[in-house]
């Protein structure tokens, strides 16, 4: 019984570290990024001080509006068993509500648009565009060396 116990002790606290692990990863990108667009964009203090604020705000309202559309999918495949067996009504409010999800995400980025354009010039919104783009693409061609090299 003991035994039991501990291995059990290992099991939760190895996947509490997990999750520890992954919000400090996640905490790192997101500091990367912060200073990566900050760089990039060359905000002044007084657009700096506009822009964060609106600009996280809108970062976890599309976080939040792709998680929920992930769950959703992972929900409803995980109660059919499979993809292949999950129902045709079913899929087809998958794809519908991607479809709505996809139409918030676009409307949020168009008001976030909106909002920062009051204080900072159409350039420097486009230079954010690209440099968002820019970031991931070298934090995927890091993270892409560092697995390969683990494997």
């Amino acid at each position: 019984m003991k035994k039991y116990i501990l291995l059990l002790t290992i099991v939760l606290t190895s996947f509490s570290s997990m999750a520890q692990h992954t919000k400090e990863s996640r905490k790192k990108i997101k500091a990367l990024k912060t200073a990566y667009l900050t760089q990039e964009l060359q905000l002044t203090s007084s657009e700096a001080e506009k822009f964060w604020p609106l600009y996280n705000k809108h970062e976890e309202n599309i976080d939040f509006l792709r998680s929920k559309g992930r769950l959703e999918y992972k929900k409803k495949i995980k109660e059919a068993g499979d993809l292949n067996k999950l129902e045709e009504s079913d899929a087809k409010k998958l794809v519908l509500l991607r479809l709505e999800l996809e139409n918030k995400m676009a409307s949020e980025k168009e008001d976030f648009n909106t909002k920062v354009s009051k204080f900072l010039s159409y350039r420097k919104i486009m230079k954010l565009h690209i440099s968002e783009r820019e970031f991931a693409k070298k934090l995927m061609r890091k993270y892409g060396r560092g697995r390969s090299k683990n494997e």
